[in-house]
């Protein structure tokens, strides 16, 4: 930078723009914030082509970070399923409650590439448009997998979370998802932000519980059908 300001000295007509442009970049990346805690809300839709007339399927998404740890919490009134995972040794934990039956299923890092496999080597294009989402500034992007789900995401780099294997499916996605599509067949579920909270997030909520539940390993639920399901 240094060099750059001395050479504006030389050449005073270019000195104006090129202070600009360095205050410029400046800016640029003041604007993004890299956070190791936070706490994001989606509510989420599933609609079906093929379920003519029936209401759609509703659930809330709660993601909560905490360096190298996160807890994803679906729930529905149907159901509810939550998922804990340790980045830094790729173990994860998945609790689900069905009609009243609680299942605890560990995993161990290479449980988790498998159950996450279809998102391995996904890749993000980004698109023309962009809008505001709860006063941030968001691009699009889309990806397909090799098994035909249609992602469609609007993301905003003034949040970069530092733990990036929190979610598989945005793991390669440069900036924070705050609204997005998945789509596969006659299927389509979409995620709308209700909130973002970049405060603390207690330790406890990583705590796996430790009776109350059936416990089962990653190959018993994958032959129970169950296993690579969220």
């Amino acid at each position: 930078m240094i060099d750059h300001f001395m050479l504006t000295m030389k050449h005073p007509k270019n000195s104006l723009l090129s202070i600009l442009f360095v205050v410029g970049l400046a800016n640029a990346g003041l604007a993004q914030k890299k956070v190791s805690e936070f706490t994001i809300v989606y509510n989420s839709t599933v609609t079906s082509t093929a379920a003519k007339g029936n209401a759609p399927y509703t659930a809330t998404n709660t993601v909560y970070i905490k360096g190298n740890m996160s807890r994803t919490d679906v729930t529905s009134p149907l159901a509810s399923f939550s998922t804990i995972h340790d980045a830094k040794t790729g173990s994860a934990v998945v609790l689900r409650e069905v009609s009243g039956q609680k299942l605890l299923i560990r995993m161990n890092a290479e449980n988790w590439q498998d159950k996450n496999k279809h998102y391995a080597g996904i890749r993000f294009t980004n698109e023309p448009e962009t809008k505001i989402i709860a006063g941030y500034k968001c691009m699009k992007a889309a990806a397909t997998t090799p098994d035909s789900l249609h992602i469609a995401v609007f993301y905003t780099k003034d949040i970069v979370s530092d733990n990036k294997d929190y979610d598989s499916e945005f793991k390669n996605l440069d900036g924070l998802p705050l609204e997005y599509e998945l789509r596969k067949g006659n299927i389509t579920i979409k995620f709308i932000l209700a909130s973002i909270n970049l405060n603390p997030v207690p330790a406890s909520k990583f705590d796996i519980p430790t009776s109350g539940y059936r416990e089962m390993t990653y190959e018993e639920s994958k032959k129970l059908g169950v296993g690579n399901k969220e």
